[in-house]
C-alpha cells in the first residue's frame, strides 16, 4: 500500500510538536519552523540526517522495529501514536492485512445477548464502533445521548453530530475538547483499518461541510480509548460529570463498550436518577435498543 503521504504528515506534524527544551536540546538563534529541525531529530534517534529524512518522505518501508522505536523516542510518542506509527510501516510493507479488522456485512444486527447485557448495567452504556457509530445502548445510555439519537438520518454518529447538529455545543460544554478527542479516534480507526470505505466516505463529508473538522483532521492526532471524566449538559437533567471506562469486546474487536458512572451520592448521580425516571416514563421514543433487541445498524 502506497501510504507515504499519511507518512508524511503524520512525522511532519508530530516533529513541530516538539520544543527543543522538551527533547533536551539548547535553543541557539532564531528558528524558522515549529518545533524540532529534522537534524535534531535524527541526532536524538541515533540516525543519519539524510536517512530521516527519506523516511518523512514517506519510505517507511523496509525499516527496523529499533529504527522505529527510536524515532518514536526521538519524537515523544505517546503509546497511541507509537502504535499508529508502527500500523502504518505495517502497511507500508504491505503487511496491513495482518491486523485489519475482519470485514462485517453491511447490516450489523446487535446479538440478543449483547443487549441483554447492556441492559443489565445500571448507569448509562453504549457500544460505539470504529467510525463512530452508536450502534447500540441501554435505556439509560439512549437517555443520555437522546441528542444524537434525534439525527433522523439512519445509525447516529459521534462525528456527524459532533460537527454538523449545532446541539453539540449545547450537550459538550467544552465542544473543542470534544471535537479534538472525536478527530484523534477517527483518525486512529483509519490507521487501523484504511481499506474501511464508510469511514473514507464519513472523512470526506465531515471534511467537506466542516472547516473545524478539516482542520483537526490535517493535525494527524490520534489517541487511545481508556478511562477519565467527561462533562456533558443534558437537555432534561443538566450538567452531568461521569465517570467513563472503555473496553474492547472481545467477541466484537472493531466495537468499543463504554460504560459511565457518577461518583455517589454526587448532583450528577441523582441527575442519572431523574433521567432513569424520565426515560421509564416512555419519553425515549419506541425504537430505543432496550425495547426492540434485534435493531440493524449498516457497518
Amino acid at each position: 500500500m502506497d501510504n507515504r503521504v499519511e507518512v508524511r504528515e503524520f512525522l511532519t506534524t508530530r516533529r513541530a510538536k516538539i520544543t527543543p527544551e522538551r527533547a533536551g536540546l539548547p535553543v541557539v538563534g532564531a528558528r524558522r519552523v515549529p518545533g524540532l529541525r529534522r537534524g535534531e531529530v535524527a541526532a536524538l534517534a541515533g540516525v543519519s540526517v539524510e536517512y530521516y529524512a527519506k523516511l518523512e518522505r514517506g519510505s517507511l518501508a523496509g525499516v527496523s522495529p529499533s529504527v522505529l522505536d527510536a524515532i518514536a523516542g526521538a519524537l515523544r510518542l505517546d503509546d497511541a501514536e507509537r502504535a499508529h506509527l508502527l500500523r502504518l510501516a505495517q502497511q507500508a510493507n504491505g503487511s496491513d492485512a495482518l491486523v485489519r479488522p475482519a470485514r462485517r456485512p453491511k447490516a450489523w444486527t446487535v446479538r440478543p445477548s449483547l443487549q441483554w447485557s447492556l441492559d443489565a448495567i445500571t448507569t448509562p452504556a453504549i457500544i460505539v464502533n470504529l467510525r463512530q457509530d452508536l450502534v447500540a445502548a441501554n435505556l439509560l445510555g439512549r437517555a443520555m445521548y437522546a441528542d444524537v439519537y434525534a439525527d433522523p438520518s439512519g445509525t447516529p454518529n459521534f462525528g456527524r453530530f459532533t460537527f454538523l447538529d449545532s446541539a453539540a455545543r449545547r450537550f459538550h460544554p467544552d465542544w473543542n475538547l470534544a471535537a479534538d478527542m472525536l478527530v484523534a479516534n477517527l483518525r486512529t480507526a483509519a490507521g487501523k483499518d484504511p481499506h474501511d470505505k464508510c469511514l473514507q466516505e464519513l472523512v470526506g463529508e465531515l471534511s467537506t461541510r466542516s472547516e473545524d473538522f478539516r482542520r483537526r483532521w490535517g493535525a494527524h492526532n490520534v489517541r487511545s480509548h481508556s478511562s477519565g471524566v467527561k462533562h456533558f449538559r443534558h437537555h432534561v437533567v443538566g450538567d452531568l460529570e461521569v465517570n467513563y471506562e472503555t473496553m474492547d469486546l472481545r467477541a466484537e474487536p472493531d466495537l468499543n463498550l463504554t460504560i459511565y458512572a457518577a461518583e455517589p451520592d454526587s448532583p450528577t448521580a441523582n441527575a442519572l436518577q431523574l433521567l432513569a425516571s424520565w426515560s421509564a416514563q416512555g419519553c425515549i421514543d419506541s425504537t430505543s435498543p432496550s425495547k426492540n433487541s434485534r435493531t440493524s445498524h449498516p457497518l
